[in-house]
């Protein structure tokens, strides 16, 4: 099962040198040749694939300064270089075979915020986002929106001039970018701003590659102005890739950004930049208007443009059904109710903004009142979205589109090659009639969504890149869609760069073409920056443009794997690099690995990247992956000992397999399910971790901390009967260095003291088996449950599992205790799943017995119950028994309330446990409905991980990864909301990351302030 490199694999020769060169000439950031990293970077959220040959990470620009230096150098002027930031391009603008140099995990500092000049200074590789949520206290935030704002760095977006939502009223990013400090190769920076023609003369007059840049801009622009008039169309959107129409601003004045902006990295590397800032419209409101039809929707826009809203975005009934399915869509379904008769096949969302809300409550009642007015478009209805909150939880549906697009069904997905043309508004609806037209005549499915204000929509036609025939359609369609925008005036390149489509900017450019050829021999005269991309110097007749169908296709990689394979790892291999998984938000759940680390292989797109390469691997080898799994999970072969030890050997020894890079990146995962919830594709990185787990380990010998995790549900009932002699052990000096350093475990939990069989006497608790309950009546039924034990709860944690039943009892139901079973989840985390799926089996039965009684099934811990719904159910499929959450069952249970929040209590906050917010959304919403049911008030902090997830925390290796993810959110959180004592936590593995990082403190289970209301309640109807 060993995955070997073969020598294509291999650094060439020449890269390692430059490598060698780069360190001993003072670069301080990482270098990094592994074949993992490399993997994870060949990839983006485009249709190819490009193995780079390393990639290097500087830590500030002197670092990128070092770099192009060395590079300028002429013993190198064969090394590529191609600057990454997000990763998020969908033409495969920084793809390379090259050098990758990634700005995105260490330039990442917002330098100087003049809130009274409404500018900012900023590293390259800040995401739109952090900006913007620094900016925010300010009244401020960085206009141009894009749907992978939370991942999109500052240096991606000037090197594609991005726009989005709302460029009708605020622009583009070059609308915005005052000044640029850009690394040139030779290691000069140039200052990038706008100049007077005596600003102009002098720097022109410098010597350097940028005063040698300036006058072969400053020559095109004014020998070849009417040229560049009459090539580069009118759209809003205008022409990503050296935009010589605005080298020359509307006062005279001379500004290279202009061409800088949207350069792809092709001209050099952006380091810094100084931002113009906008103040925060003060109130917004978004019309969703419905329609029978996707191109009544499109017909209607042009209509609605008249009446000057700040943009309008529209959405296919693809895209509306797939958000139906998504986490997404428990925020937003009440803007889009189900019409009675008809289908929505298409939405437009509509939104004014402004600071004085009268004018603006004016504006939309007009608007309300034109659309009540006019019953054309094949209106169905509208709903408003009022205030910052509402339209922000909508364009989050909007912002998933492109992701959702790729959790279709079946194994043609939509792929982005044709996805962001560009018309005017005003033949949009006919262009696409036309695009339409073409993709039903090759028999294609597709998804649209875009900016219809701006005459841009995103159009997805559906293949399986894994079929030689349907890849083989990327060239023909990809030229007739060419074809058709320039018939309609427009471009095939609207706002997503053109990467590796370039092929057709001679077309567009004409004549036109040659200017952009000087400018790039101007800045990069040997082709070393991003080759192949946007324009080729003249002068090197050998440099040509990539051509889209002779770079390497992902499908062509995929496709090698056998069928069986990569259907049954299809949640790997149907990753389609969207990147929702790098969300930089600290408060958002996913992904807590990538945050801590900011290594894209510690990421879900990173481990979907690597099983996909790993699979490839094996299957060179010859090596059945599927077979080998059921040969491990039938049980124990006598040899396979000495196999493992052999093998464990050999690597010390050196022994070179990819498989170890891979399990690095399995290893690192918290195993929270975050993806599985929240990524739009439903990349479930824990489901494939652990067949990964189980293989490796069918090789190698297994770490001890392995079998002390995945036995723990079994010999904790045994060591609770001697809690203190258990306590004392690991909290003795040489047993605890022991267990951190051989066993590769550190803050072992104590068990509790707590007598559990008294207060199950004390509250009559009875013993759960299938004939007692059988023989309840049908109103003792209604007044029973069963509590579900976990061993977390049940022994470490008994104070709440005690706790529990009382509120049941109090609540006035008969509880009954199911008898303890391991529930596997530790066994199914680390790879242990044929022992899992005995255990699965097991107990699932005996829970199904139970539950045929019609007493409802309630768990305690949400990760552990979380199981029965979702492991479980991929075993037992119908056979699962149901397992309650407990606020789904006290949702049930509890009366309505009649006298409504009790005045003198206060306002709790919920830090909700990742596993659940991300896998069962309506959960936390229950709780707050809970504690309104009992009078009370429950708010939800936005929180991310805890950083313990389970045993994640308490892995020796983990550690330092597992505080630096408590400190990014959970750590504020408490430091900001502890000291008033309302913080609650219903994650047992939360509650005990709380306590070990806060010396003690405690944080109570949302069910302990429902008890002691109820206790309150109770003393004061006896009184």
């Amino acid at each position: 099962m060993i995955a070997r490199l073969s020598p294509k694999h291999q650094l060439a020769q020449d890269y390692r040198d430059f490598l060698q060169r780069l360190r001993s000439a003072g670069f301080r950031g990482e270098i990094t040749p592994e074949y993992a990293t490399r993997t994870v970077l060949a990839t983006d959220n485009s249709i190819y694939q490009r193995l780079p040959q390393a990639a290097v990470f500087p830590l500030d620009s002197a670092d990128v300064t070092c770099l192009a230096s060395l590079a300028g150098q002429p013993e190198f002027r064969n090394i590529v270089l191609t600057a990454r930031g997000g990763g998020t391009g969908t033409n495969g603008q920084s793809l390379t075979e090259g050098l990758v140099v990634d700005l995105s995990r260490h330039l990442t500092k917002i330098l100087e915020i003049n809130v009274e000049e409404r500018w900012v200074r900023v590293q390259g590789g800040v995401v739109k986002d952090q900006l913007n949520a620094a900016l925010r206290p300010h009244g401020l935030f960085f206009a141009p929106e894009l749907s992978t704002s939370n991942r999109a760095t500052i240096g991606g977006m000037i090197n594609t001039d991005a726009s989005g939502q709302g460029s009708c009223t605020y622009g583009k990013t070059r609308d915005h970018v005052l000044e640029l400090h850009s690394v040139l190769l030779g290691g000069e920076t140039l200052h990038g701003k706008a100049l007077d023609d005596q600003e102009l003369q002098a720097s022109m007059a410098l010597p350097g590659r940028g005063a040698q840049a300036l006058r072969c801009a400053r020559e095109i622009a004014d020998t070849q102005a009417a040229l560049i008039a009459a090539k580069f169309p009118r759209l809003n959107r205008c022409l990503t890739g050296y935009d010589l129409a605005h080298l020359r601003e509307a006062d005279g004045r001379f500004n290279i950004n202009s061409v800088l902006c949207g350069s792809e990295g092709t001209l050099g590397f952006i380091v810094e930049a100084k931002l113009n800032v906008l103040p925060i419209p003060r109130h917004s409101v978004l019309v969703n208007v419905r329609y029978s039809s996707f191109m009544g929707a499109l017909r209607d826009a042009k209509a609605l443009m008249e009446l000057k809203p700040l943009s309008i975005e529209t959405v296919d009934s693809k895209v509306l059904l797939l958000a139906m399915q998504d986490i997404v869509w428990h925020g937003v379904a009440e803007y889009f109710p189900e019409s009675p008769d008809t289908p929505t096949l298409g939405i437009n969302l509509i939104e004014f903004s402004g600071d004085d809300w009268p004018e603006l409550e004016n504006r939309v009642h007009q608007f309300v009142a034109h659309l009540q007015a006019d019953d054309g478009a094949g209106r169905l209805g509208h709903t408003l979205a009022i205030g910052d909150e509402a339209v922000k939880r909508v364009y989050a549906m909007r912002k998933r589109a492109v992701g959702l697009l790729g959790n279709v069904e079946g194994q043609a997905r939509p792929q982005p090659f044709v996805e962001d043309t560009a018309v005017p508004p005003e033949n949009l609806a006919d262009f696409i009639a036309e695009f339409r037209a073409l993709l039903d005549g090759h028999g294609l499915q597709y998804g649209m969504f875009g900016h219809v204000d701006a005459g841009v929509l995103h159009v997805r036609p559906l293949l399986d890149m894994k079929d030689p025939q349907q890849a083989a359609l990327i060239r023909p369609i990809s030229d007739a869609v060419a074809m058709l925008t320039r018939k309609y005036g427009g471009l095939l390149w609207g706002e997503h760069g053109k990467g590796l489509r370039s092929e057709y900017a001679p077309q567009y450019f004409g004549e036109l073409y040659p200017a952009l050829q000087a400018l790039k021999a101007a800045f990069d005269p040997y082709n070393q920056l991003n080759p192949g991309k946007i324009a080729t110097p003249a002068s090197l007749p050998e440099a040509r443009l990539s051509a889209l169908d002779a770079v390497t296709l992902r499908g062509e990689l995929d496709r090698t794997i056998d069928e069986r394979v990569w259907r049954s790892y299809d949640t790997a291999v149907q990753c389609n690099g969207n990147g929702a998984c790098y969300n930089f938000d600290p408060n958002d759940a996913m992904c807590p690995s990538w945050k801590a680390t900011r290594d894209r292989t510690q990421s879900p797109k990173g481990r979907a990247s690597l099983i996909r390469e790993w699979l490839r691997l094996q299957g060179e080898e010859g090596v059945d992956v599927l077979a080998q799994s059921a040969r491990l999970q039938k049980g124990f072969e006598p040899l396979a000992p000495l196999r493992r030890l052999r093998n464990s050997l050999a690597r010390r020894l050196g022994e070179q397999d990819f498989s170890h890079e891979v399990y690095d990146a399995m290893a690192g995962c918290l195993a929270c399910k975050s993806c599985a919830g929240q990524c739009p594709v439903k990349v479930n990185v824990p489901e494939f971790r652990s067949r990964f787990l189980e293989l490796y380990h069918g090789r190698y010998l297994r770490p001890l901390k392995d079998y002390l995790i995945g036995s723990l549900e079994f010999s904790i009932p045994f060591l609770a009967r001697f809690p203190r002699l258990y306590n004392g052990l690991i909290g003795f000096a040489p047993i605890r260095l022991f267990l951190e350093r051989a066993a590769g475990m550190v803050d072992s939990p104590r068990l509790s003291y707590l007598d559990f069989q008294d207060a199950c006497a004390r509250w009559k608790v009875l013993p759960a088996d299938a004939q007692r309950l059988a023989r309840l009546s049908e109103a003792e039924r209604k007044r029973s449950v069963v509590f579900v034990q976990d061993a977390f709860t049940r022994y470490f944690e008994t104070t709440v599992a005690m706790d529990w039943i009382e509120l049941a009892s109090r609540l006035g139901y008969q509880v009954y205790l199911a008898p303890f079973a391991a529930n596997g989840k530790p066994l199914q985390v680390q790879g242990f799943l044929g022992t899992f799926d005995k255990v699965a089996r097991r107990n699932g039965e005996a829970l199904a017995a139970l539950e045929a009684s019609g007493v409802a099934l309630v768990g305690l811990d949400p990760a552990m119950t979380l199981v029965y719904r979702q492991e479980y159910a991929k075993l037992l499929g119908s056979r699962t028994p149901r397992v309650q959450l407990i606020q789904e069952w006290l949702l049930e249970v509890l009366p309505q309330a009649e006298a409504g929040v009790a005045e003198d209590k206060p306002t709790y906050q919920l830090l909700a446990h990742c596993t659940e917010k991300t896998n069962a959304p309506a959960s936390v919403a229950q709780w707050q409905r809970v504690f309104e049911r009992m009078g009370l008030q429950l708010s939800v902090l936005a929180s991310g991980c805890c950083g313990m997830s389970g045993t994640y925390g308490h892995e020796t290796r983990n550690l330092e990864t597992s505080k630096a993810i408590y400190a990014q959110s959970w750590g504020r959180l408490i430091e900001r909301h502890g000291s008033q004592g309302n913080l609650l936590a219903d994650g047992y593995s939360c509650r005990s990351q709380v306590k070990r990082m806060e010396e003690g403190k405690a944080i109570p289970h949302p069910l302990q302030v429902l008890l002691e209301y109820v206790r309150e309640v109770g003393e004061s109807s006896s009184a």
